[in-house]
């Protein structure tokens, strides 16, 4: 089959549906996608909110809570263990469909109307401001991440123990500032790092001990950018440097940029891999444009955090654990077979534009259902009448589809309009992926949510912090400190912050001065450091014939290291050639 190429609804650009999606899609009788890769996994990501916590009345009995939707949104909300729980009936909100009216109306009206979970966060000891979480103790503002403990402001940190401001990390422990890190102690502004303690500023580093401002060193200790030095020169060296100052911090983050450009890059981060593109995938087969793939996928494309024995999934994120035949759908776990369209539905197969269900078979636009086979809009079936019934559905939905307030088009095959979801943009995760303002988020049709009303004034400016950690005098930790962004970002700012106690012994034991961001701002600036999820065709860079290669190397690749960016990007051969 030949590459069909396309106009996308949302952004207007062509994309390409290439043979294997073409083919997948034609075995699961579904249509090829309308919307381009980057705007299905912006669509589906507006569905999700980690970072903005709000206080509400539970519907129940008007306890406040704290839970992931504000107050104004018009919801029913339940805490997480009764909306769990068996005390209300889901089919109590069953409907029977209506030929009258787009299917997309009915289900906006039936997800509305069924009562949603105020957060997620499970198993928490003292650990109340985290979100789609499990098992953390003594932890703060921690999204995604699990089992931490005496941790604060990380996203996907997980095993980890008094750190902070962390970003796809595992097993830490006293670290500050990392991404992309694992099993490393006392380290901090470290990226792609393993098993390396006593180190600040390293970069593509494994079993690294007392470095700075390092690139792509192994088994080292003792350097100091990329340079050797003797144990006492090399504390002579650190204490000239002044870490615990915020100046003496700029002047090194700055020269580590410049020799982390400088370097050589391996074209992505693609380990154990066969026939593979995209970035951070390992052991994959036969995968196209994956993401934060680990584990295990097969068959597979246009992928985001997938894996762990997935197979035969397209268009698609936050998917694994063993699921087969998941196509453009959110949030689908543990054994889930032939889900579409849907999102938060793990452990199910054969459903199809289902939201928050779990353990259910052969269900078609049902919400909150559990361990149910045969529903539509949480309406029970015989399995006669169930199957008789779909396929009018479908073929009621592409004879009146649905066309939002921009006049993007909804048939049979899209994911939820945007306007279905209970987050505004910049609530939502898609506002980290694909950062827009008001202006441009309202004119594509995305709902947009303002600041909030602050009841505090900021008492100290950043430029009024004390430049050096040993100057800080307890008092800090009452005084609302204003973020240097001062809320002209794009980043969900919150315009002013305070260092709570756990967070300002971190930075004494540490010796690091405090910080001038706010966690929202400090959050997106990781972000900021990881490539996009997008590939150009690119050749390899390196002209050193002791690389096993005449002159100039010949090797081509998919890397998300676009070709107007500075650093110098490798193949893996040469790559393997050049880090010491």
């Amino acid at each position: 089959m030949e590459r069909e190429v396309k106009t996308c609804q949302n952004c207007k650009k062509e994309f390409v549906i290439y043979p294997e999606l073409a083919n997948f899609c034609a075995s699961i009788k579904v249509p090829t996608p309308t919307f381009c890769p980057d705007c299905n996994h912006q669509q589906r990501e507006m569905f999700r909110n980690e970072r903005a916590l709000y206080r509400r009345p539970e519907s129940l009995n008007g306890e406040n809570v704290i839970s992931i939707y504000s107050a104004d949104k018009d919801l029913t909300v339940y805490k997480q263990e009764y909306w769990r729980g068996d005390g209300w009936d889901p089919l109590d909100y069953g409907k029977d469909y209506d030929f009258s009216r787009p299917f997309f109306e009915q289900l906006r009206d039936l997800m509305k109307a069924v009562p949603e979970p105020a957060i997620t966060n499970w198993n928490a000891t003292n650990s109340e401001y985290c979100s789609n979480t499990t098992d953390n103790k003594n932890c703060y503002l921690v999204f995604g991440g699990d089992f931490n403990e005496d941790c604060s402001y990380g996203y996907m940190n997980f095993h980890s123990r008094d750190s902070m401001d962390l970003y796809w990390v595992d097993k830490l422990e006293l670290a500050y500032e990392c991404t992309d890190t694992d099993n490393s102690f006392r380290v901090a502004f470290c990226q792609n790092t393993l098993n390396s303690t006593d180190s600040m500023f390293l970069y593509d580093c494994v079993n690294c001990n007392h470095c700075l401002g390092c690139v792509g060193l192994r088994n080292k200790q003792y350097h100091i950018w990329n340079q050797p030095y003797s144990k006492e020169e090399y504390e002579k060296e650190i204490a000239e440097i002044n870490l615990s100052s915020f100046s003496g911090l700029q002047l090194a983050s700055a020269k580590f940029k410049e020799l982390k450009n400088g370097s050589p890059r391996k074209y992505a981060d693609i380990f154990k891999s066969v026939n593979c593109t995209g970035n951070y995938l390992q052991e994959g087969k036969n995968s196209r444009n994956c993401y934060e793939c680990y584990s295990g996928s097969e068959n597979c494309g246009d992928l985001f955090l997938a894996g762990w024995n997935i197979k035969d999934s397209y268009n698609s994120d936050h998917v694994g654990y063993g699921s087969e035949l998941i196509y453009n759908s959110h949030i689908i776990f543990s054994q889930a077979h032939r889900v579409f369209f849907s999102a938060l539905s793990p452990t199910s197969h054969d459903v199809q534009y289902c939201y928050n269900i779990n353990t259910c078979s052969n269900c078609f636009g049902c919400v909150g259902i559990k361990n149910k086979s045969y529903c539509i809009f949480n309406k029970e079936y015989s399995k006669e009448d169930y199957e008789r019934l779909v396929p009018k559905i479908i073929e009621h939905m592409n004879a009146m589809p649905y066309v939002d307030k921009v006049g993007r088009v909804y048939k049979y095959g899209e994911f939820f309009p945007p306007d279905f979801s209970f987050f505004a943009y910049n609530e939502s995760k898609a506002q980290e992926f694909y950062p827009l303002s008001k202006e441009e988020a309202l004119q594509m049709g995305f709902a947009w949510k303002d600041a909030e009303e602050k009841s505090y004034s900021v008492d100290i400016r950043p430029s009024e912090l004390p430049d050096d950690i040993k100057d800080v005098a307890d008092d800090i930790l009452s005084r609302n400190i204003g973020c240097a962004h001062e809320g002209k970002c794009n980043q969900q700012c919150t315009t002013a912050f305070r260092i709570i106690p756990s967070e300002l012994s971190l930075y004494r034991r540490l010796n690091l001065p405090l910080p001038r961001l706010c966690s929202n701002c400090r959050h997106y600036e990781r972000m900021i450091q990881r490539n996009p999820m997008k590939t150009w065709h690119r050749a390899c860079m390196c002209d050193k014939s002791n690389h096993g290669h005449q002159e100039k190397c010949s090797v081509e690749f998919e890397t998300p290291y676009a070709p107007a960016r500075p650093e110098i990007v490798y193949c893996e051969q040469c790559y393997n050639s050049e880090v010491v």
